[in-house]
């Protein structure tokens, strides 16, 4: 019988978690069609990447990479959020042989076979459950929905990437089942608005397990709470029905993590951002979560430096911080997006202030995520385990997701032998600084 040799496909990922859960589509795709893959440029056929197209300097990242791999290769195929600008593209890289947008995966992969068609092999290796991935093993990305009905004015993803279009429940949950037995632990759930999910399709039924179900977000995180893993919810717009959410975080159904962004607290600035509520308003909101869940830990995003942002409303914000203290914070200085409404907003800051500013802001919230991650030492909890070297663990608790939060380190003991990477073991919090924890194994007879 004759066989072929693969085509070499090189592929770059630039972004977010949710550029993530789009690569894995691309590549399990690719993988099933028996395409070699890798993030080789030079013996590739042809070189994939996965844009970001967010903010200004993803852009230049974006830009940057394409370039490089023009120059290595020769033979790029561009696709994600850049690739809704795609004159952009092709006025900086006009020798691009094809640009698609973001969650288009049957043109990527119609671009690819135009380029370098499948060679099939009938020994190819079938794909394990839950296809293939960027990720480690242990845990998942799984996007619910695509696209936003928002309309924040310093973002273009609803111009980018559609409105809001939430996938059934049952087709969510038939993944997150497979991941699962594929050795998943931990499911990290995301979406541009993932608190919207259902929303658009007026929280249609759908099945699962011979079950009808509503499709929208309390029903998928309750049904998702029964799987042996992990559940933690990403990108959670401030509804009120975010309350439910946090109960059943409180019952221990989900991870008790809220991840929140909240952009500002200026009333103005967040009106200017087309942003819901204010500093009072979100104050009682958080007081409210952190009495249905003691345990709730709550990161947040900020912009600082936007557009009309006087020494007044920064202060403003950095009282929030103080009064609010919030666990996890992540800050940027505003940087305008070409195809932004807030681009022509007045009072532009200049970006030496706005360095300023972020740096004040961050000085203030290192501060206080020191003091909240200090109050967790003496906690007894289950940890992930993400790493493991040498003469310690990198794990994680329910207070920190992978990628964008502090770790906790473990020193490897004598006697304990068998656990690999995606094991939880039992912990001890024993010390903290600025960003990570610190602990000790806990044996059983120490339980």
């Amino acid at each position: 019988m004759t066989t072929y040799p693969a085509a070499k496909i090189g592929f770059i990922s630039l972004g977010c978690p949710k550029a993530t859960v789009d690569s894995e589509r691309i590549l399990t795709q690719l993988r099933a069609q028996g395409y070699e893959l890798g993030a080789d440029y030079q013996s590739a056929d042809v070189v994939v990447v996965n844009t970001c197209g967010f903010i200004d300097a993803a852009i230049e990242e974006s830009l940057t990479t394409i370039g490089e791999a023009l120059r290595e290769n020769g033979r790029v195929i561009v696709t994600g959020c850049l690739g809704a600008q795609g004159e952009l593209v092709k006025n900086t890289h006009p020798q691009v042989l094809a640009v698609t947008g973001p969650d288009a995966l049957s043109e990527v992969i119609a671009a690819i076979h135009e380029v370098a068609p499948p060679r099939p092999d009938p020994f190819v290796d079938l794909l394990p459950p839950g296809g293939l991935k960027l990720t480690p093993r242990h845990y998942a990305y799984i996007k619910i929905a695509e696209g936003c009905n928002q309309k924040c004015s310093f973002c273009i993803i609803p111009q980018m990437r559609g409105e809001l279009r939430s996938r059934g429940i049952g087709e969510v949950l038939n993944e997150a089942e497979q991941l699962v037995s594929a050795g998943v632990r931990e499911l990290l759930i995301v979406a541009q608005d993932t608190a919207a999910y259902g929303v658009d399709t007026r929280y249609r039924l759908d099945f699962w397990q011979g079950k009808p179900l509503k499709t929208r977000i309390k029903e998928l995180a309750t049904h998702l709470g029964t799987l042996p893993a992990w559940t933690r919810l990403h990108y959670i717009y401030p509804y009120p029905h975010v309350d439910q959410l946090v109960e059943l975080m409180a019952e221990g159904v989900i991870l008790p993590y809220l991840d929140v962004p909240l952009q500002h607290a200026n009333r103005a600035i967040l009106k200017a951002m087309r942003r819901p509520a204010d500093s009072e308003n979100m104050l009682e909101r958080i007081t409210k979560w952190r009495s249905i869940c003691p345990d709730l830990i709550i990161r947040s995003t900020f912009i600082v430096g936007f557009p009309g942002e006087t020494e007044v409303e920064f202060n403003e914000l950095l009282h929030f911080l103080e009064r609010a203290q919030l666990d996890r914070v992540g800050a940027f200085a505003y940087s305008p997006v070409s195809g932004a409404a807030a681009n022509a907003l007045p009072g532009a800051v200049s970006e030496a202030v706005k360095q300023e500013r972020l740096a004040a802001f961050m000085a203030v919230q290192s501060d206080i995520s020191a003091d909240r991650l200090a109050r967790r030492v003496g906690q007894q909890l289950p940890v992930l385990i993400d790493e493991i070297n040498d003469d310690h663990l990198i794990a994680r608790s329910y207070g920190e997701a992978p990628e964008i939060d502090g770790v906790i380190v473990v020193p490897l003991e004598d006697g304990i032998e068998g656990v690999t990477v995606g094991d939880f073991i039992e912990i001890k919090l024993t010390h903290s600084d600025e960003h990570d924890l610190f602990g000790e194994i806990i044996w059983g007879d120490e339980a």
